[in-house]
């Protein structure tokens, strides 16, 4: 005995599997995936240590000073970043689980700790380990000429336009 609508029944329950099949495979990836690895363009990094194998982040709100970099790209593969941007990686068992492209996010009157292996930091200005503080931050134009003469150097973001004037830490 046959009844009406089996097919349509039978597609719906294969299509609910399948979406939930999808969806398992989905949260398996992400599951030994840091909070880090799994933050969207967009978002906001702190370091809290630097580490060449093994640093300690975590997602913050951008508006803190310890939201240090901000999440420009994303990828599930290693790939080049722009000149301008640091590359975060993450691996798991000798794969990359995550790879993000990371901008400056510096704020005014902040200081950081600037290290070749570890990246950014923020420090307090009275620290020993501070290496430069954010004298002014120019949204929307990516110019050091626009930094003032007692500025001792600059970081320049071009996408999304961004100038950073640095002084001394202590001043």
């Amino acid at each position: 005995m046959k009844f009406a609508g089996t097919r349509a029944i039978a597609r719906l329950v294969l299509a609910f599997v399948a979406v939930a099949a999808l969806a398992g495979c989905s949260m398996f990836s992400d599951s030994g995936k840091s909070e880090t690895a799994k933050a969207a363009v967009g978002s906001c990094i702190s370091v809290i240590e630097g580490s060449m194998v093994d640093s300690k982040t975590e997602p913050v709100d951008c508006s803190t000073e310890q939201a240090v970099y901000k999440v420009m790209q994303v990828y599930d593969t290693k790939t080049e970043c722009k000149e301008e941007y640091t590359s975060y990686e993450e691996t798991s068992n000798g794969d990359t689980t995550a790879f993000l492209c990371l901008a400056p996010n510096f704020k005014e009157g902040a200081c950081y700790n600037e290290s070749p292996t570890t990246g950014y930091k923020n420090v307090p200005c009275t620290a020993t380990e501070a290496s430069f503080k954010v004298n002014q931050r120019i949204d929307g134009q990516a110019d050091e000429f626009l930094c003032d003469a007692t500025a001792i150097g600059f970081r320049i973001v071009p996408d999304p336009k961004i100038t950073f004037c640095l002084g001394t830490p202590k001043a």
